[in-house]
C-alpha cells in the first residue's frame, strides 16, 4: 500500500484529492478524481487549491464529475493488506533459513596505490602509456 500523497502546491501538507493534467495543444487544463498512481506530467492537488484553480487567459477548464466521499478501502484493499502482514511476518523465518539471502561477497578492498594527484575523494589518473 502506499503512502497517502500530498498537495503538489509548494508549502501545501494537505491530502491530494484530485489530479490535474494539462493538454497543451488544446490549452485545456483537466481537473478530474485523484489518479490511481501518480504521474510525472501530473499534479496532485489537495481540495482547496482545486477548487481555486486558475488557467491562463484563453486556456478552458475542464472538470471532471469528483465523488461525494473519499472512497473507503474495499474488500480487495483489505485482502491486499492481510497478505503483506502474513509476507512481513513470514521474511525472518525465512532469512535465519537461508532462504533468499545474496551470496557472500568479501569485503570490498581498497584499490592499489596508482600514480597520480589525489584532491579529496577523487583521483587523477595519468594515461597509461
Amino acid at each position: 500500500m502506499g503512502a497517502i500523497r500530498l498537495c503538489s502546491r509548494s508549502a501545501c501538507r494537505n491530502s491530494a484529492v484530485a489530479t490535474l493534467t494539462y493538454v497543451y495543444a488544446d490549452s485545456t487544463a483537466v481537473l478530474g478524481p485523484l489518479a490511481t498512481y501518480a504521474e510525472p506530467h501530473c499534479y496532485d492537488l489537495c481540495d482547496q487549491h482545486a477548487g481555486s484553480l486558475t488557467v491562463p487567459r484563453g486556456w478552458e477548464v475542464l472538470r471532471l464529475a469528483m465523488p461525494a466521499t473519499p472512497a473507503g478501502p474495499g474488500p480487495d484493499d483489505l485482502v491486499a493488506l492481510a497478505d503483506a502482514v502474513r509476507q512481513a511476518a513470514a521474511r525472518p523465518a525465512a532469512a535465519e533459513s537461508g532462504q533468499g539471502q545474496r551470496g557472500v561477497h568479501p569485503t570490498l578492498a581498497a584499490p592499489p596505490a596508482a600514480e597520480g594527484t589525489r584532491r579529496g575523494h577523487l583521483r587523477v589518473l595519468r594515461e597509461p602509456s
